[in-house]
């Protein structure tokens, strides 16, 4: 068991990583897998940032559960996070299965815990840490862990400062003066109920938060229960943590919050991720890959250094094996393996890359096939688009939202707020334009 050193002592932690998501708003990227395998940075996986935080944490003992579109999930896991023999460290794959009690799906986030029960109360832990396997942020676990364990508490959510017009999308909590939650609204629409739970002046100044305007406490969907706790308030049929377990246990329980405050980001929507990855190619992201002490952790490629050739780059993240010949790249994060010919121009957009690199043999079926290799062909214009992993893109195309409706299913591509969506393995034909 992962024992965590705090400051307030020592603590036997078990992680679990929720990675059964269907992830309907962020389709077409979910097409053909889950939510948390969705390519993140050019390199990376959404899951790999809960679990690289679990690593830095010294938490070393995790669990994933999966359930939809999850084989490339589960190649990606057991491909990237292999520890020694002698660290006791792992990372573990429940999938959801059939058993004699038991012939459904995951049908909300308690009861996917509740259905791995059986699985993680084999293990010696104090607190069990619950964890969204697609959101983008660097925390450290011990804090909080920390907190919990001071405060006494049962149950501790953690909570980020939200404005007014985002709480509708979260659960939002109201505190008492020592951070015990008092009320847990989930996704509250109503202006009076919103009214009802915004943080009071003392409040905003106690959490350093700027003066004016509404401010709400806004769940982050990460919580620490203790292991008695866990286990008396799944012993019921409620299916999810926030809209029924959480309100339900702040009645019974002491139940708090621990506020966060550094980048957080809900990778939900096509807008939200698409956003999120172009901020990284800024002076300074909001997000910063390059902090050392508690990197990011993915799958190991060997694959060789990016070759540039002639090329004209502003503002772009290149990843690893990539080649780029006399094209223009401009606001943009190119993954790996991503091939761009000649006279290309690209502009904030996302281009995932591809999972190969096709052999002689394989241009030359492609080429009899009469289709375009994979990459992007001579002459293209691509702005303002996501193109996901193994997209064959022809010469002379054009790839905008320009003058399109903000939400439109095509042949071969797919608008979503404003944002043009290349699907895994889409073949688009010379002189197409979009």
């Amino acid at each position: 068991m992962s024992q965590v050193v705090t400051r307030a002592g020592k603590a036997r932690v078990l992680a679990v990583v929720m990675g059964g998501g269907q992830g309907a708003r962020l389709f077409p990227l979910t097409q053909e897998r889950s939510k948390p395998a969705v390519p993140l940075a050019g390199k990376y996986r959404l899951v790999d940032i809960p679990i690289s935080n679990c690593i830095n944490s010294r938490l070393t003992q995790i669990y994933l559960l999966t359930q939809f579109n999850s084989a490339s999930l589960h190649r990606h896991v057991s491909h990237s996070y292999k520890f020694d023999h002698f660290s006791r460290g792992f990372v573990e794959i429940l999938a959801a299965e059939q058993t004699p009690t038991s012939d459904t799906w995951y049908q909300g986030t308690a009861d996917a815990v509740r259905k791995n029960l059986i699985h993680l109360l084999n293990n010696d832990f104090e607190h069990l840490l619950i964890l969204s396997g697609d959101q983008l942020y660097r925390m450290d676990f011990r804090d909080i862990i920390a907190a919990h364990i001071e405060k006494e508490a049962e149950l501790t959510v953690a909570t980020i400062p939200v404005g007014r017009d985002l709480a509708k999308a979260f659960g939002i909590m109201h505190n008492d003066g020592d951070g015990r939650i008092s009320r847990f609204v989930e996704k509250p629409g109503t202006p009076e109920l919103l009214d009802s739970l915004r943080l009071s002046g003392a409040q905003v100044a106690e959490q350093g938060l700027e003066a004016g305007g509404d401010h709400y406490l806004a769940s982050m969907g990460i919580y620490i229960f203790k292991r008695a706790t866990l286990t008396e308030l799944l012993d019921n049929e409620m299916t999810d943590f926030g809209k029924h377990i959480i309100p339900r246990a702040i009645e019974t329980h002491r139940v708090f919050s621990h506020v966060y405050q550094g980048y957080w980001e809900d990778i939900g929507t096509i807008r939200s991720f698409f956003e999120a990855n172009l901020d990284m190619v800024s002076t300074v992201p909001k997000f910063d890959f390059f902090q050392m002490e508690t990197p990011i952790y993915t799958r190991p490629r060997f694959m060789p250094a990016s070759k540039i050739n002639g090329a004209a780059i502003d503002q772009a993240v290149i990843s690893d094996g990539c080649i780029i010949d006399r094209s223009r790249i401009s606001q943009s994060l190119i993954g790996v393996r991503c091939l761009i010919s000649p006279g290309c121009r690209v502009h904030r957009s996302v281009l995932m890359g591809s999972d190969f690199y096709e052999t002689n043999a394989s241009k030359d079926e492609s080429d009899e096939k009469g289709i375009p290799r994979i990459g992007v062909g001579e002459n293209t214009r691509i702005e303002q688009a996501i193109i996901d992993k193994n997209a064959r893109i022809g010469a002379n195309c054009v790839i905008t939202p320009d003058d399109k409706p903000e939400h439109f299913d095509g042949e071969n591509y797919y608008i979503r707020e404003g944002i043009v969506i290349i699907p895994k393995n889409a073949v688009i034909q010379d002189d197409t334009v979009i």
